[in-house]
């Protein structure tokens, strides 16, 4: 019998436009509460635990340990970025120019959580809805889909125990977790958050309801050798292994310089990496594992994402030391289809080529990032300010990381700048409406209130210099 998935999210949109109502009266007092409630229960040690264990073994898919690190680490910090933010009423006042501006909610948002995000994405984006006075419908990937069902429970008893209305929170129940139930989803609420695959999110900006989404990740990063190799390899290392190398952010491939590329191959073999060298019969069996159709087409094997790397070593026949944990794969050749290798690869395992100079480094990185990845991340590991100048005026990626492990940099850490989130916006590089990172900001509707003032407007010869004047003068 086929499921009427227009009516099972009739149902769950109703529920929850009738959640929002009442939070649309709350205020900025009661919403911080709420806030610190939901981002403190979910970080209980236990809970945390529960989570981490529960997606491991629900999805198949990277470690324990990291899913534990990504909700005490990144909970923490999305807090600590909505903490004391006003979203309610009156956020802005300008005396000079009799400009008020009041935040409003947007109503309801539907949110498609991916798999590779599904312990920390629905916490996030629960925050944000939250604290934007939003309800939230979760769309979340099959794989993660009874973990996703736990966290929310424990928001919406969260949420109870705090006198809201549970329905604040949704998630639509394993049982109907489909790409149909996510498209209907699409359709009825009033905004949609996107993060995941580059097919579901163009489906998102598709679906005729305003959509903010993310672009495919493919981070090129530039190896100068200006820097210690040795921490450049441990900070590259930890990035690509971390939670199965499933991170949108993480280093798909390594640019170095050539006169230090032997230097730096010996230091990521002390680091327990295996190196897959051009030109060899491994090399090929590989990349047949990795994507079967090639070159017919290049979807990769779902098999070998976020496994260890001497399984997907072994699923290649490729003798490694039993420490091995991640594999470099020698790719001096061209770019484009023929080459998959300069693509994403969801897993331990990044292609690394050489460079003759700074120059030829950054178009190496430019045709990686045009083959895929435009707009999302790119690095640099260097000492040099100019280099990093120069990738800021020329390199198209909204993030452009400096001397950092970039899976654990790109989406806010403590150690730098940005702000915490789940969803990297990448620009119209990457097809998306915004180029920074996703925080609950994006989710508030605003009035702007105007009064009448002294006029502002200036004379022509206030507003044009003399040379401009003159140019049109006969």
């Amino acid at each position: 019998m086929a499921v009427d998935y227009r009516s099972y999210i009739e149902g769950l949109v109703k529920r929850a436009k009738a959640a929002q109502e009442i939070a649309n009266s709350f205020s900025q007092q009661k919403v911080d509460e709420l806030c610190a409630a939901v981002a403190y229960a979910m970080i209980q040690p236990d809970f945390v635990k529960k989570v981490a264990v529960m997606l491991k073994d629900e999805s198949g898919m990277g470690t324990v340990d990291a899913k534990i690190a990504k909700l005490n680490g990144k909970v923490r910090g999305v807090y600590r970025d909505i903490k004391g933010g006003k979203s309610v009423g009156l956020v802005e006042d300008n005396k000079d120019t009799g400009v008020s501006i009041y935040a409003k909610p947007m109503g309801v948002i539907g949110a498609l959580v991916p798999v590779t995000a599904g312990e920390g994405a629905p916490i996030f984006k629960s925050l944000s809805c939250i604290k934007c006075r939003n309800a939230i419908i979760i769309a979340p990937h099959p794989k993660s889909a009874n973990t996703n069902m736990v966290i929310t429970d424990k928001i919406r008893e969260t949420l109870k125990k705090f006198g809201a209305p549970e329905d604040l929170v949704i998630s639509i129940e394993a049982e109907y977790v489909s790409l149909e139930c996510s498209g209907e989803l699409m359709k009825q609420v009033d905004f949609v958050w996107a993060t995941g695959g580059t097919p579901m999110v163009k489906s998102a900006y598709s679906s005729g309801t305003p959509t903010i989404g993310v672009g495919t990740g493919n981070v090129a990063s530039l190896i100068d050798g200006t820097t210690d190799l040795d921490d450049v390899a441990d900070m590259i290392v930890r990035s690509k292994t971390f939670d199965g190398g499933t991170s949108c952010s993480t280093e798909n491939n390594i640019v170095v310089f050539e006169e230090c590329y032997d230097k730096f191959i010996k230091a990521m073999e002390k680091k327990n990496v295996f190196l897959v060298k051009e030109n060899t019969p491994e090399k090929e069996t590989l990349k047949k594992v990795m994507w079967p159709n090639t070159p017919n087409d290049h979807n990769l094997n779902r098999d070998i994402i976020a496994q260890p790397a001497i399984k997907i070593a072994q699923m290649a026949g490729i003798k490694v030391p039993s420490d091995t944990i991640m594999l470099l794969v020698e790719e001096n050749g061209g770019f484009g289809d023929q080459y998959p290798f300069n693509g994403e690869k969801l897993s331990p395992i990044s292609s690394i080529r050489k460079c003759r100079d700074f120059e030829d480094g950054v178009q190496k990185m430019e045709k990686i990032l045009d083959y895929q990845g435009l707009g999302h991340s790119s690095g640099i590991h260097t000492n040099i300010a100019e280099r990093v100048h120069v990738l800021g005026e020329r390199i198209k990626t909204v993030r452009i990381c400096v001397n950092q492990p970039q899976a654990l940099a790109n989406s806010g850490a403590w150690t730098n700048g940005m702000p915490m989130t789940f969803t990297v916006g990448c620009g119209t590089w990457g097809h998306n409406s915004i180029s920074h990172n996703v925080n609950w900001k994006d989710f508030l509707n605003f009035s702007f209130v105007y009064r009448p003032m002294p006029s502002t407007q200036p004379t022509d010869e206030e507003l044009f210099d003399e040379k401009i004047r003159k140019a049109f003068q006969g």
